[in-house]
């Protein structure tokens, strides 16, 4: 017989509860001390003192961290500051003078445990006097968390109403500061709160808040008391370039650019639309990019670089501080969530995508970025308990994408003023370079009028001139061969970009060739024993599907054959609309299925005489593109359209419109989108455009960019004489 025993228990916390959400949660000392400083701000103290001092013979010292904010009456510090996990901030989010409240979790300050072995609050409101000292050691020692007396004592008082914790310890404790370790409190002293939050929400009525770091006999062998205010480094105004904005929880808003580089710019105002809400609320960005290079360096420091001291630094201090003080932080009510904002700790991954194109990307030790975020209620947006950053959830995804897409267009101005400010490594472009590197018309040009100067006459002339000119026809014939070789190249590295439509389309008949030879197999086995018709009837639809699969093959591979060709065919006169139907016909599987649809028009018997690579060439990565953003920016109407146009037998232009999201005007006007290693594409690597320029050069066209109303638009036409 089993005899059911029902009773109720309450769970009752261990001893070391308060030590486990507090020392043993929290990042590290720096995240302790800014917890600390958060509870100040949310007292609605106007400023907070931060002291180290240790004693003489350097036994012993004490954290003092004190402001003079509105201060805890009695019944506050016992039924809310002794309370773990009190909702007391959550529920009331805004301070009697106004401020958002910093604190959620009801934990913070319990992050002092990490700082020393005693704890002593001294707090006065209301002219009242309350003083709370706490033994960590004491929640080690019991069991249960309510077995630990903590000693309370109130009386009346005439002091100004604030709180002062003392935090002390030994000489083990007192060891672990050293000067990196307080040089690293300063550092996230500096960036705890954003210069630029006020600014960038529209909150221009914020107070201030200042916080004061005094150091004194807490360094070995530390000669001077260290007393300060603790303030942005002062390089945050000499930024090169800048993009700053608003962009709503519906994913609008408007951007502006700003180049510091050169004189007399204006800024400019740039459209952002992400496609859809954020999924994290409102955001505010503001990042400052710095070059690198020495020039970039000089001038930074020509524009007035001080250090903290106010002293001019030199090249070596610069780099230093640009090394030191990096990063794109988030900041909540001002305040940076760690440890996003560091300089190692790379959350946009910027460091990955500058290896992959270095001209066009930036690196997280050339960004100082401040991101303002909304409430976790507004943005979903949600802190980890032991204030190591936000939970990694669809939100924080979206956060990420976003801040993404803003550094792009900071990215893509940087990479057009660059380039023509010759700051920049020049980009190859073979047909631009071989046309300079054998073009003999300027040399002979001058030879001659030299030997026409030193009375040579005209026949000797001639002939020096003829030699020359020999050796330019065998130069070209060498620049030609360089030419082909390098088309070659181009057209298989255009197939790459068509390696899906390989897999897509050639998977299905591998399937049918998989499944359907086992099966032909047994019946044939089948047959060749009975010889009856009924088992001949099981083979025939066999066989006749693998003709079909084979012919899927043939088809597939007869239409990537000119990009796959190893050496290059000759220039003959092709039917241009069908040639470019037919390319086409290579992404029809994939247009299918992000619902694109495509119209090839013109006349169908013109032909023009051209490399078959190239037209594909410049078809593919045009068509290559249009699908990637059509599909990106989920544009509600998806077509390309071609338009030849023809005189005769002259070609006049071709067309080529699609429905996405468009080109930006400034880069089109300066035509950077056809340089090599330029892409607007997250992970693009900048050559499908080059590649097709290129084609169009050696076929004497040449490609243009236009402004539209609605989606790319691009005409390749005969390249003018002039």
């Amino acid at each position: 017989m089993v005899v059911e025993i029902k009773e109720s228990y309450s769970i009752r916390p261990a001893g070391r509860h308060i030590l486990t959400i507090g020392r043993d949660l929290i990042q590290d000392r720096y995240a302790a001390i800014v917890e600390l400083v958060k509870n100040a701000y949310d007292a609605d103290s106007s400023d907070v003192n931060i002291v180290f001092k240790a004693s003489a013979d350097r036994k012993h010292y004490s954290i003092i961290i004190e402001d003079h904010g509105h201060g805890m009456s009695r019944d506050t510090v016992i039924n809310k500051w002794m309370v773990p996990s009190t909702d007391d901030k959550l529920k009331r989010r805004k301070s009697p003078g106004g401020r958002i409240m910093q604190g959620r979790k009801g934990v913070g300050r319990y992050a002092a445990s990490i700082l020393g072995d005693d704890l002593l609050l001294e707090t006065v409101a209301d002219s009242e006097k309350t003083t709370v000292y706490v033994e960590w050691s004491s929640f080690e020692k019991a069991q249960y968390l309510d077995e630990v007396e903590i000693l309370v004592e109130s009386g009346k008082t005439d002091l100004p109403s604030g709180t002062r914790l003392a935090i002390t310890g030994g000489r083990e404790l007192l060891t672990e500061w050293d000067q990196r370790q307080f040089d690293k409190l300063r550092f996230e002293l500096k960036k705890i709160m954003s210069p630029v939050s006020s600014v960038l929400s529209g909150d221009e009525a914020k107070d201030a808040f200042r916080i004061h770091l005094r150091i004194e006999n807490f360094l070995e062998d530390q000669e001077e008391i260290i007393d300060e205010d603790v303030e942005p480094y002062p390089l945050f105004d000499l930024f090169d370039y800048r993009i700053a904005g608003r962009i709503g929880a519906d994913g609008k808003g408007i951007l502006t650019y700003s180049l510091q580089k050169a004189r007399n710019t204006t800024e400019e105002k740039i459209p952002f639309d992400f496609g859809g809400p954020t999924g994290c609320g409102e955001l505010f960005f503001d990042i400052r990019v710095y070059d690198r290079e020495k020039e970039a360096i000089e001038s930074l420091i020509g524009r007035g670089l001080k250090d903290e001291s106010g002293n001019y630094v030199g090249k070596l201090q610069a780099r230093q501080l640009l090394n030191e003080y990096n990063g794109i932080g988030v900041y909540r009510n001002g305040f940076r969530i760690r440890p996003l904002g560091d300089a190692d700790f790379d959350w946009l991954k910027l460091n990955e995508q500058r290896v992959q194109n270095p001209s066009l990307k930036l690196g997280t030790n050339q960004v100082i970025g401040y991101i303002q975020i909304r409430s976790e209620e507004q943005s979903g947006l949600l802190e980890k308990s032991a204030r190591d950053g936000l939970r990694e959830n669809v939100a924080f995804e979206k956060l990420k994408a976003i801040s993404r897409e803003v550094i792009a267009r900071l990215e893509e101005r940087r990479f057009d003023y660059r380039k023509r400010a010759g700051l920049s490594r020049p980009a190859l472009k073979v047909e631009r370079e071989l046309e300079r590197l054998f073009a003999f018309d300027e040399l002979k040009r001058g030879i001659r009028a030299r030997l026409k100067k030193r009375g040579v006459d005209q026949q000797t002339a001639d002939e020096i001139i003829q030699i020359i000119s020999k050796e330019e026809e065998d130069k070209n014939r060498i620049a030609e061969d360089i030419r082909q070789t390098v088309a070659v190249y181009q057209g298989q590295a255009t197939l790459g970009k068509i390696i899906n439509v390989i897999l897509h389309e050639g998977r299905r008949p591998l399937n049918y060739f998989k499944n359907q030879i086992p099966n032909l197999e047994y019946w044939f086995n089948s047959f060749r024993e009975k010889r009856d018709p009924e088992t001949l009837a099981k083979i025939i639809p066999i066989t006749e599907g693998i003709g079909k699969n084979a012919d899927v093959f043939v088809k597939l591979f007869s239409r990537l054959d000119p990009l796959a060709a190893g050496k290059r065919s000759r220039r003959r006169p092709l039917p241009l609309r069908r040639t470019i139907e037919e390319i086409f016909e290579v992404f029809s599987e994939e247009m299918k299925k992000v619902g694109i649809t495509a119209k090839v028009n013109g006349p169908g018997d013109f032909r023009f005489t051209c490399w078959h690579q190239d037209v594909y060439a410049i078809f593919t990565n045009l068509i290559d593109n249009s699908i990637y953003w059509m599909n990106e920016k989920k544009s509600p109407k998806k077509e390309i359209t071609v338009d030849i146009a023809t005189d005769g037998n002259e070609l006049q232009y071709i067309d080529y419109r699609d429905t996405g999201p468009g080109i930006e005007p400034q880069l089109i006007a300066s035509e950077v989108i056809f340089e090599p290693q330029f892409s607007t594409k997250p992970d693009g690597t900048g050559l499908g455009l080059a590649i097709a320029g290129e084609a169009s050069t050696r076929n004497g066209l040449e490609l243009k960019a236009f402004e539209s109303e609605s989606g790319a638009f691009f005409r390749l036409q005969p390249k003018s004489e002039n």
